[in-house]
């Protein structure tokens, strides 16, 4: 897993978030436009492949502009990881309504969400308050962070979201976070998913299963293979 933590700046939330400018942006020339499209192909495929914490450098050099383009229309990489972390986490987010709204049952309809956002690469965008996880020590007692029709106690040993970073503020990751329980807890109420799955561990299954490799073709054929393995892995086993 590729995904590394940052710090989301006031500059970041300044910009209407992550996009520049915010709402009172002017329409951008012709030339501009396609300089932004550029830049924001190139940021998801460099930092999908090395991480959010690779240079503003390589987004550039990538994108086949000067540094300074990118910081006129990202004034920090804090911005521009914002604007794709957020584009990221919207598209996860209507994948997990397609899949809940277009699928009556409910394995089905929580393995299409993961195999459609595995395939995705999405694994390797999604932003450090989602996967960002903690583990209960051993007698502790401590509460794991409610998502909706979550357990409330984490066991000894669980990987359990952070209650102070379950969604930062944000109203595009807490969305994320509701959608992806209702499919947990559907899959969960049949019986079909391990009483034991939370909604963190369906989301570090889209990260593990998103390995980064140099050819495409093997990236898509391992991905596959090790999201089999976490499916069934996932699967309740009869008494």
């Amino acid at each position: 897993m590729h995904v590394q933590d940052t710090h989301w700046s006031a500059a970041a939330l300044a910009s209407g978030g992550g996009r520049p400018g915010g709402s009172r942006s002017a329409p951008l020339r012709v030339d501009a436009q396609r300089n932004l499209e550029h830049v924001l192909r190139a940021a998801r495929e460099v930092f999908g492949e090395l991480g959010y914490g690779a240079p503003m450098e390589d987004v550039a050099r990538r994108a086949r502009v000067g540094v300074g383009t990118v910081y006129r229309r990202f004034p920090s990489k804090d911005v521009l990881v914002r604007r794709i972390a957020e584009e990221e986490t919207a598209r996860l987010t209507e994948q997990a309504r397609a899949a809940l709204g277009q699928e009556d049952e409910p394995w089905s309809a929580l393995s299409r969400f993961l195999r459609t956002s595995v395939a995705s690469g999405a694994g390797r965008l999604l932003p450090p308050q989602v996967l960002r996880v903690g583990v209960a020590e051993e007698g502790s007692g401590a509460e794991e962070a409610r998502v909706p029709q979550q357990r409330s106690q984490a066991a000894p040993g669980e990987l359990r979201l952070v209650e102070g970073d379950r969604a930062g503020g944000d109203p595009g990751t807490a969305a994320l976070l509701e959608v992806v329980g209702q499919l947990v807890e559907r899959a969960r109420a049949a019986g079909e998913l391990r009483a034991d799955v939370s909604v963190s561990d369906v989301l570090l299954v889209i990260a593990t299963a998103a390995p980064s490799l140099p050819d495409a073709a093997q990236q898509a054929a391992a991905s596959a293979r090790l999201l089999d393995i976490l499916l069934e892995g996932l699967r309740s086993r009869p008494a």
